[in-house]
């Protein structure tokens, strides 16, 4: 649809340029506007079919790995090698589509299901349509409490607001008018004439004329731009693409490397052939992929504990990568639930009010914090009196449920009189309103003429401003004094004033009053938000708001939290748009030294997060609204509320069902709970692997037959180590993580602690399993097939010896409980109790060329296997040691 300025044009224009009067349009019309510009409904995110969300599941490089190998086995006919890779991958397929199929559908429950229902006037009477069926030249017809169902210019108004938190991310209603503006190229948030769809009427009423739908809509171009954004990788992506490709390089080089000593040691090129295929089965870590998977899973059931719920896998451990989470305010910091907090009288009396939200739940303190109520003082009285006469909000409790309606101050106002022991209708119960003068943004008050008692009274509230000429400034100095005290710290401060008065003047002429007090109003934080963001801040993780409301509430609210310390670390939408202007260097420059940003755009936080982004962070943004969206798919992790929008829940690969900031940190801690477990996990697969690999090449350099089958090396990998590691899986976090630094974007899984593990222990144990090897064809003179099956024997008690170490990286496997994890205590029972079931039962014995082992024989091999368990032991005590005298 052509791009106008309505806002700038006047009622009239917009009418006749959409070729409409105020009768509405003809039936004829309509359809030829419907083919023209569409249905009413916003692009969405195609929802994930279960054959594509499977298909997913294979592509990674891992994967990809896994099936060159596969290829290669069925080339060489080893149908056995190909047939254990191909369970392998359809059994990590499985899982990992079960897991994102889950979450897939608690993403969907979450999801609004209201058919949105609209009254509009067509052909000169009132009707009430489905909101998809609007089209452009549509007369709308709203009132409080109404979903905006298109973007529309509004024709006429009485007393009309709109919260349009979703697209501004401005958390208070915004006043609206009819009239025309003075400025054409202004942002959506001062557009004041028009109503965006998705917002919500807070008060009054209006007509409108539908200038945009579905995706011409503001909402529209932010869901539909999506699509061009790129998304940024999850932590794991990265480090498991790294790792794929080092694997891949390693094995490639050490088949041809020992591909070429074998052929100079004489061996036939048909057997190099099938030797190559054993060196690349014990390198690949054939179990990774189920491993990883499981680890994801379990990662994903325990954050569901915690409210987080994971929409891709990856983002599990994502989550615990983040070194900057940007969140907006309104709703995820704060409860979007204006209260009332202090009420101030003359005198520097001062009363603080508990509880929060539209609810009557609370209490009325003094100075002293000793509970007051409602007839305390004839001045506490009388204020609570007038913000309830002057009022047009309700609240009132059916049975144990609170039900409100109106503006959202006036709805906050009024649980002031619960909070104080009565109620508004008790309050109301002698009072004879004889003339009111409703709200509106160009007058900033509204004023109730009433009497009590044969008196004619007046309740004023609203700005200090309008109020402050028909007071006494004198005697009121010091509590106008305090409004700005109050102001300054981001309160929203409601001036009331009242007292006898002759007669009723006319319209914004106020007659002389008293000044009775103000009450100041916030957004009040979430209990669990400042905890939560002092986690964040241990765990290593930096934290900023990027918010649309005004700076000093902005401010007021993040120094409140912890997140800034002063003015010098807040900048403005305005600012940044002035600093862009002079280049992307300075842009960044200045992101490092601000931790709050106010009044931007979603294009702005877009490219904020865009910046942090490429400035090295693995960055997770919070939010709810459309507004929100463009920042969500930017950011490494899209972090959406529950409550929020479907286009934010889209968008995001994590969703938070209880709304709640402080499940981030929980998020965060699962996540290197998670991270940690599958450190685990490749330390084994790897460890082990490599141990196969040196024990082969140990052996062709010695001039001796190969170790291992390649069917007894898929064994290995996939079975009896495959258990094992999965069972590492469910290992128990340990609580230091939520102390320690996140982790560096550059770091590779493979940090110096990992390799030297590696290597000590892939040395121990290629070196026990060649010794004996050695031993058993030289020395004793044991037949090939007889002595493999000892030595392969010895490698899956080597392996059950391992998992005890890999159970941490720096701890010694004593002091670690068992009851951290049961399941890998059962685990390695289980893959020495197949292993000795395969030993006896004839399919197996003819498929991994195996026979019996004697009990004594059994003996002998478990303790040498202990000697693993032994030498990782003693390289932790070293380590531990070196540590410490480095700290």
């Amino acid at each position: 649809m052509e791009e106008f300025s309505w806002h700038y044009m006047s009622a009239e224009e917009s009418l006749k340029k959409l070729d409409v009067t105020p009768a509405g349009l003809s039936s004829e019309e309509i359809p030829k506007r419907m083919e023209k510009y569409g249905r009413n409904t916003l692009p969405s995110a195609k929802k994930l079919t279960l054959f594509k969300i499977i298909l997913n599941q294979f592509l990674s490089p891992l994967i990809y790995v896994l099936l060159v190998a596969a290829i290669v086995s069925v080339v060489l006919k080893e149908y056995s090698d190909a047939g254990f890779i191909i369970i392998v991958l359809l059994i990590n397929a499985i899982i990992g589509a079960f897991q994102e199929w889950k979450a897939e559908a608690k993403a969907s429950a979450l999801e609004q299901m209201i058919k949105l229902r609209v009254r509009v006037k067509r052909d000169g009477r009132s009707f009430v349509i489905d909101g998809e069926d609007l089209v452009p030249g549509d007369m709308v017809i709203l009132e409080s409490g109404n979903k905006v169902p298109a973007d529309i210019r509004i024709i006429r108004e009485n007393n009309l607001t709109a919260e349009e938190a979703i697209l501004t991310g401005e958390s208070m209603a915004i006043d609206k008018t009819s009239e025309p503006l003075e400025k054409q190229n202004i942002p959506v948030a001062e557009q004041l004439n028009m109503l965006f769809a998705g917002t919500t009427i807070s008060t009054g009423r209006g007509t409108g004329l539908v200038i945009a739908t579905g995706k011409d809509t503001e909402i529209g171009k932010i869901a539909s731009s999506l699509k061009e954004l790129t998304t940024g990788k999850a932590p794991l992506v990265k480090r498991m693409e790294t790792f794929t490709k080092r694997i891949s390089i390693i094995v490639l080089i050490a088949v041809i490397l020992l591909g070429i000593t074998g052929y100079h040691s004489g061996i036939p090129l048909k057997e190099i052939f099938f030797f190559a295929v054993a060196v690349a089965v014990s390198a690949i870590p054939e179990g990774l992929p189920i491993a990883m998977t499981v680890a994801l899973s379990i990662g994903a059931s325990r954050m569901a504990k915690r409210n987080v719920i994971i929409r891709k896998l990856t983002a599990v451990e994502g989550l615990g990568s983040c070194t900057f989470i940007a969140t907006d305010k309104t709703g995820t910091l704060t409860v979007d639930q204006q209260t009332a907090r202090a009420i101030v009288l003359p005198h520097n009396q001062v009363f603080s009010l508990s509880g929060e939200g539209y609810n009557g739940e609370g209490k009325i303190r003094s100075k002293n914090d000793s509970e007051v109520n409602f007839d305390h003082s004839e001045d506490l009285r009388r204020i609570i009196s007038s913000t309830t006469i002057c009022n047009e909000g309700e609240l009132f409790k059916s049975n144990t449920d609170w039900s409100y309606s109106g503006d959202p101050i006036d709805v906050a106002l009024l649980s002031i009189s619960y909070k104080g022991n009565s109620s508004p209708k008790e309050l109301l119960q002698n009072i004879e309103k004889i003339s009111e003068i409703p709200f509106e943004s160009e007058r900033q008050y509204a004023a109730v003429y009433y009497k009590e008692d044969q008196q004619l009274k007046i309740a004023y509230k609203g700005a200090i401003e309008k109020l402050r000429p028909r007071i006494n400034e004198n005697k009121y100095g010091q509590l106008l004094e305090e409004t700005v005290r109050y102001a300054r710290d981001g309160y929203r401060i409601i001036a009331v004033g009242g007292g006898n008065v002759d007669e009723v003047k006319p319209v914004d002429q106020l007659p002389e009053m008293e000044f009775l007090g103000f009450i100041a109003l916030i957004d009040p934080l979430r209990p669990q938000a400042k905890p939560a963001v002092e986690d964040c801040y241990r765990a290593g993780v930096q934290v900023a708001m990027i918010t649309g409301d005004h700076p000093a509430t902005a401010l007021a609210i993040a120094k409140d939290l912890g997140i800034a310390r002063g003015p010098e670390e807040l900048i403005s939408g305005n600012e940044l748009e002035d600093i862009l202007a002079g280049g992307e260097e300075g842009f960044q420059e200045t992101l490092k030294t601000k931790r709050v940003y106010s009044r931007v755009s979603p294009h702005q936080k877009q490219l904020i997060v865009k910046a942090l982004r490429e400035s090295g962070h693995f960055i997770a943004v919070t939010g709810d609204g459309v507004n929100d969206a463009p920042a969500l798919k930017t950011a490494n992790i899209g972090v959406a509320m529950g409550y929020g929008t479907d286009v934010a829940k889209d968008t995001a690969s994590i969703i938070l069902s209880d709304n709640n900031f402080a499940s981030i940190a929980a998020g965060i801690e699962e996540g290197r709970f998670t991270y940690a477990n599958l450190r685990k996990i490749i330390y084994l697969l790897i460890s082990t692997g490599a141990a196969e690999l040196l024990s082969i090449g140990m052996a062709l350099i010695a001039g001796l037959p190969l170790p291992f089958l390649p069917v007894q090396l898929l064994w290995l990998n996939l079975v009896t180590n495959g258990i094992q590691d999965v069972a590492l899986a469910f290992e128990a976090g340990e609580k230091k993580v939520m102390t320690q630094k996140p982790r560096q974007p550059h770091e590779s899984i493979f940090d110096p602690l990992m390799i030297k593990q590696t290597l000590v222990s892939a040395s121990v144990i290629s070196i026990l399993a060649f010794g004996l090897w050695y031993h058993l064809i030289n020395n004793l003179n044991y037949e090939e097939s007889t002595a493999r099956n000892l030595i392969l024997l010895l490698m899956v008690l080597l392996q059950n010896f391992h998992a005890l170490n890999a159970r941490s990286e720096t701890r010694s496997a004593f002091r670690i409980p068992l009851s951290n994890n049961y399941i890998l205590i059962l685990g390695i029972l289980t893959a020495q109790g197949i292993h000795i079931l395969a030993l006896h039962l004839p399919f197996m014995q003819d498929l991994l060329s195996l026979d019996p082992v004697s009990g004594a024989e059994w003996i002998k091999l478990f303790f040498t296997a202990t000697l693993i368990l032994v030498a990782m032991e003693i390289f932790k005590l070293f380590y531990r040691k070196r540590k410490n005298k480095s700290n």
